[in-house]
């Protein structure tokens, strides 16, 4: 789980400084993450580690297609995902999500006009959702 914060830390410096996430970054979490389950598990933890990853895709597909999420923030999510225990998958979403909304009502609340947008980056919301996760808050 170190690994896994540490990569998603680097996820949010290039998110919040350049606003993009390397796809070289999604395919260096992805090599080491399903290496780190082979080690573990074995094969099934191979098939767990691409089930999780598919599952975590289909459920924010939908999200990227009206453009609520970016192509970045649904790979990171199902990258992150393919690390964390099954049963523990739609807490983590669940938690990053309101992470995520808190940040943006508070964004909201800080401008004067409503009509301007605020864009709320998921890495940083991922990293405290993973913290979370590993501080036993879920």
């Amino acid at each position: 789980m170190a690994v896994l914060c540490a990569f998603l830390a680097t996820a949010c410096g290039f998110d919040y400084c350049k606003s993009k996430i390397p796809n070289k970054l999604i395919a260096v979490m992805t090599a080491v993450g399903v290496l780190i389950r082979w080690q573990k598990e074995g094969i099934g933890g191979l098939c767990a580690y691409v089930g999780a990853v598919l599952l975590m895709g289909a459920f924010l597909y939908p999200f990227f297609r009206i453009g609520a999420l970016g192509a970045g923030d649904v790979k990171l999510f199902g990258v992150t995902a393919g690390y964390l225990p099954f049963e523990k998958i739609f807490y983590f979403s669940f938690v990053s999500m309101l992470i995520a909304a808190m940040f943006s009502i508070f964004r909201l609340c800080m401008k004067k006009r409503l009509k301007e947008t605020a864009t709320v980056r998921l890495s940083g919301p991922a990293l405290l959702g993973v913290l979370l996760l590993l501080g036993g808050v879920y």
